[in-house]
C-alpha cells in the first residue's frame, strides 16, 4: 500500500494542537524542558490525554514546537513586506529571528538528543530560513537598496554565527549592533 498523506486534521483538533503548541513554547521557555507534561495539558486548556495523543512523548513535542516556531518565523516574510519598506521589513525579520533562536537555547541539548536517535528534528528549516532570507533579499535588491551579489545562503549564515552571540545575558545589544552591521555592509553605496 503506497503512503498516504495524513488527514487534515477536524478544527477543534487543529485548534488544541495550536494551544499544545503555544503553550508548550510559552512554558518550555520560562519553566525549561523538563516541565511536566501536565503543565503544559493545563497551561493549554486540554486534558493529558489530548496532549499525549498529539504529541505520545516529550521529544515528540520539542521536535513540534521547534518545527511550529520555524515556519511562524518564516511564514512572517509576507506580513512583514506588506506592512514595511523591503529594508525594515528585512531588518525587522532579522531581529524576529535573533528573538526566535534565543528562546531556542534551552532547546539545543533536546533537539541533539533527538537527533543522536536518528531522527531529524530540524527538517528542512534551513532552507526554509534561507527561502525567507532570500524573498526579502529579492525585495531589498529589486528596490534597489541593497547590493545583488550576497547570496541568501551567506546572510543565512552571518545570521546563525551572529544569534550565537545572543546566546548569554546581556548579549542581545551586542547581537544588534552585530545585525545592523551585516545590513549596513548589504546596502547599495552611491557612487
Amino acid at each position: 500500500m503506497a503512503d498516504q498523506a495524513p488527514r487534515p486534521l477536524r478544527a477543534d483538533a487543529q485548534r488544541n494542537r495550536e494551544k499544545i503548541l503555544t503553550a508548550a513554547a510559552r512554558v518550555f521557555g520560562t519553566e525549561g524542558l523538563t516541565t511536566h507534561m501536565d503543565r503544559i495539558a493545563k497551561e493549554a486548556g486540554v486534558g493529558s490525554a489530548t496532549l499525549y495523543r498529539n504529541f505520545p512523548t516529550r521529544e515528540a513535542l520539542v521536535e513540534a514546537v521547534y518545527r511550529n516556531e520555524v515556519a511562524q518565523l518564516c511564514d512572517s516574510v509576507p506580513s512583514l513586506l506588506e506592512r514595511h519598506r523591503p529594508e525594515e521589513a528585512l531588518r525587522a525579520w532579522t531581529r524576529l529571528f535573533l528573538d526566535y533562536v534565543t528562546t531556542k537555547h534551552g532547546m539545543i541539548d533536546a533537539l541533539r538528543a533527538i537527533a543522536a536517535t536518528g531522527a531529524n528534528p530540524y527538517g528542512n528549516s534551513r532552507e526554509l530560513i534561507h527561502t525567507a532570507v532570500g524573498t526579502l533579499m529579492d525585495a531589498c535588491v529589486a528596490a534597489g537598496v541593497i547590493r545583488a551579489d550576497v547570496p541568501a545562503s551567506d546572510i543565512g549564515a552571518a545570521l546563525e554565527g551572529i544569534a550565537l552571540t545572543s546566546a548569554g545575558p546581556g548579549r542581545r545589544e551586542q547581537a544588534e549592533r552585530l545585525l545592523d552591521l551585516m545590513l549596513d555592509g548589504l546596502s547599495v553605496r552611491p557612487d
